[in-house]
């Protein structure tokens, strides 16, 4: 294991697993995410199925994401197969495996899991023995690329009618009944999609209720490293590029009581600091700032903070955002798109250039210096006079003229997807878009910006994935044959790969580059997604007519065919008079910060944490700190964390005996928390293989110097286990270091325990690490 990068990506072991252990008696799920761990576990999707089908009794929901490729050959090397993160099943070993491809890239991960799983590739090779596999997510919006590999798919969102479904399994399982027989009853589902099957039609979760997905906690830094609640789902704005916000319609918005309710678990249960309030369009939530107030005022003494990840323009305003950056700062997004006015109107999305510069100009007095832009080329708006890279130049220039800033800008090629206006637009070409990059980022790298694009050849990828036919598998498993994985890192895709595969399938590459026929019929017609074909079309009319249509409302007179009685545009009625909450004041002697009370204590690392690297274990801490309410001091600046000090870094793979850490407690509220209090809690709120086993709290006066423990820090004691008792000691003076040990003992064979100096003059002289601080710090 310490031969592969980041091994606690496949050790498991974090706090909140729940699957059940394997057992007969139980429907065996697993939730795959067909990428890297820090990606599959920042996904909501994931999250929410996970802990949703873990709800129910009788069946077990365990978890596995796509190994990297040094991993996978280790698997492959040993002929072991891949498993889920709780419990160890073997992937070959379920009833059901689930897939949830948000990004069309991920399809090769797919390849990969089941590869390593020991599962058939295609679907139709599968036998009794294996499982079904199932795939869900956005992607599937247009399923026939992927049915080569998948037995059925789910068609919309898993609230509504999935968990039912699957309770509707495992009772047909403990009946009896096989794989066969499992089939059948998911083909049947109205919302389920299978080869030869005419329509599904795409499942909406009417209620929206709180379903808060906090489990489990990860161990190591994920890209999204946060507590995320979901909002608001679908949204009103009609943006005709958009997928997902055709794909999720009508819009729906929680209760301000039960967002309230979910940020309560995720910060007292979860142990998250940072809390985003996620939807499409976070500033169409009714009286956002409202609500983002109430969560300051009720969490900001915690050092908690809320983020908006998706704010248009329009509805972007400095209170807000000085809101949203009261205790971490926040940068400043603005996703454009296009240009120009008239290019606007056809996208249906307005962005004044007034406005952007009124909020930078409010900005820069308030302490910002810059900001990030998107851009898209190759929307089908364009005229023949006006050159879309020309536009966006002049777009940020005149923005930088009138503000004094420099900025960011992304631009991305424009990928049409299904059952949107634009699935019967013309992709742009890679070598069309690439030109058109080329100028953005060349003239305005002169002036001072800094210009990051998405690969063009990339974006051709995904267009043909994602408006591609049943063909499109025979392409997807050449490219995995030939190395293909983690087509989405640029670090691993193979283009070469790729480009040889679309020059031998040049029809499917010709599709995605051609404008279709309104009147004809498209591949995704089996999929009925509750948006009327009718209302694309004439979408994508008003588009070439750079006619503007209104946002969703009820009662609307722009029918799109999703709302019915059960399924409307939702608006809860959420006033600002219920959302105020007093701001609790900080005492004077918090602030001052006269004395300080510490706990100084030691802990185990084993079993799988050993694979926990230091800065992962920082924030498993940190966390921990919040889940068990321990009452630590934070650090001051714009990003305030606890302040918890360990005496040194422990290498990958060795156990730990005595490790020792310092934290600090708020004054004001630690006076009457005790040593004994903090073990108590600690111990309930960390995962697997750490175990804080002994703690003292100390007072410091004030004036008195406060040691660090790395400054009192004497060395380490090394024990092998095939030799009993025996300690090989490690002296550290600065930076000199030496160890002397057997060379044939294997790192795995070691447990570290750490020693503190009696004497600060005198470093031959070392003692337990309470002792040592009884002496500084008799009180």
């Amino acid at each position: 294991m310490l031969n592969v990068e980041k091994p606690a990506r496949y050790t498991g072991g974090e706090y909140g697993q729940l699957a059940k252990p394997q057992s007969v008696s139980l429907l065996n799920m697993l939730i795959a995410f067909p990428d890297l761990y820090e990606i599959g576990m920042s996904n909501q999707a994931f999250r929410i199925i996970y802990n949703g089908l873990n709800s129910i009794p009788g069946i077990s929901c365990d978890r596995a994401f796509a190994p990297a490729p040094d991993f996978e050959e280790l698997l492959r090397s040993n002929s072991i197969p891949l498993y889920g993160l709780d419990t160890g099943i073997s992937l070959g070993s379920l009833d059901i495996l689930m897939f949830t491809l948000g990004y069309e890239l991920g399809i090769t991960g797919v390849l990969t899991m089941l590869d390593r799983g020991f599962i058939p590739l295609k679907r139709t090779e599968r036998e009794e023995e294996d499982p079904i596999v199932i795939m869900g997510g956005p992607c599937v919006s247009n399923p026939l690329p992927y049915e080569r590999f998948v037995d059925a798919f789910w068609i919309g969102e898993a609230e509504a009618g999935f968990f039912d479904l699957a309770a509707e399994l495992r009772d047909l399982k403990l009946a009896g009944a096989g794989r066969g027989e499992l089939l059948e009853k998911l083909q049947a589902h109205p919302s389920v999609w299978t080869w030869g099957k005419k329509q599904a039609v795409r499942a909406v979760d009417s209620h929206f209720a709180s379903r808060p997905a906090v489990f489990p906690v990860p161990s190591i830094k994920i890209v999204q490293h946060h507590g995320a609640i979901e909002i608001m789902r679908g949204c009103p704005n009609g943006c005709r590029f958009c997928h997902a916000g055709i794909w999720y319609r009508p819009m729906r918005q929680k209760s301000a009581d039960t967002i309230r309710q979910e940020a309560a678990a995720f910060i007292n249960i979860g142990g998250y600091r940072e809390i985003s309030l996620s939807s499409l369009s976070t500033g169409d939530y009714q009286h956002i700032d409202s609500l983002v107030g109430s969560l300051n005022d009720e969490y900001a003494s915690r050092h908690i903070s809320f983020q908006l990840p998706s704010l248009r323009v329009s509805t972007f305003s400095m209170p807000l955002l000085e809101k949203v950056s009261a205790v971490r700062k926040s940068g400043l997004t603005f996703a454009v798109e296009t240009p120009i006015e008239a290019w606007q109107m056809a996208i249906n999305k307005e962005v004044s250039r007034d406005t952007v510069v009124a909020i930078l100009t409010e900005a820069k007095r308030n302490g910002w210096r810059g900001a990030k832009f998107y851009f898209m080329i190759g929307l089908p708006v364009g005229d023949s006079e006006r050159s879309e890279e020309q536009e966006i130049v002049e777009f940020i220039l005149e923005i930088a003229r009138r503000t004094g800033m420099n900025f960011n800008i992304n631009v991305g090629a424009f990928v049409p997807k299904a059952h949107t206006p634009y699935q019967w637009a013309a992709q742009i070409d890679a070598k069309t878009a690439r030109a058109k990059i080329e100028y953005i980022r060349n003239t305005l790298k002169k002036r001072g910006h800094k210009v990051s694009f998405n690969d063009p050849f990339i974006a051709v990828i995904e267009g043909v994935l994602s408006r591609g036919n049943e063909r499109v598998g025979e392409l997807i498993e050449k490219a995995y044959e030939q190395g293909c994985r983690l087509d989405a890192w640029d670090e691993y895709i193979k283009k070469d790969v790729w480009a040889d595969l679309l020059e031998t399938h040049a029809p499917l590459v010709q599709a995605i580059h051609t404008a279709g026929n309104l009147e004809e019929p498209l591949p995704w017609d089996c999929i009925n997604s509750g948006t009327a074909a009718y209302f694309l079309k004439r979408e994508y009319e008003k588009s070439n007519l750079k006619e503007f249509t209104l946002p969703c409302t009820n009662n609307c007179t722009n029918p799109c065919g999703n709302c019915a009685k059960e399924t409307k545009v939702v608006y809860n009625n959420i006033h600002h008079d219920n959302l105020h909450y007093d701001i609790p004041l900080l005492d004077e002697a918090k602030k001052q910060d006269p004395i300080t009370l510490r706990i100084l204590f030691s802990f185990e690392k084993q079993g799988t944490a050993v694979f926990l690297p230091h800065l992962a274990l920082i924030e498993l801490f940190s966390m921990a700190f919040m889940r068990a309410n321990i009452p630590i001091l934070f650090t001051q600046g714009y990003n305030p964390t606890p302040r918890l000090d360990f005496a040194s870094p422990l290498s990958l793979g060795i156990r730990a005996n005595a490790e020792i850490a310092t934290v600090d407690l708020n004054l004001s509220e630690g006076a009457d928390f005790s040593a004994e209090d903090f073990l108590k809690k600690i111990n309930k709120n960390l995962p697997g293989g750490i175990i804080v086993k002994e703690a003292i709290k100390v007072k410091i006066p004030t004036g008195s110097k406060k040691h660090s423990v790395p400054s009192l820090l004497w060395g380490f004691e090394y024990q092998a286990p095939e030799n009993g008792s025996d300690f090989i000691p490690v002296l550290e003076e600065k930076n000199y270091r030496t160890l002397r040990i057997n060379p044939g003992y294997s790192i795995f064979n070691l447990t570290r325990k750490a020693v503190l100096a009696k004497s600060l003059g005198d470093t031959s002289k070392h003692d337990s690490y309470f002792n040592v601080y009884r002496s500084l710090y008799p009180d």
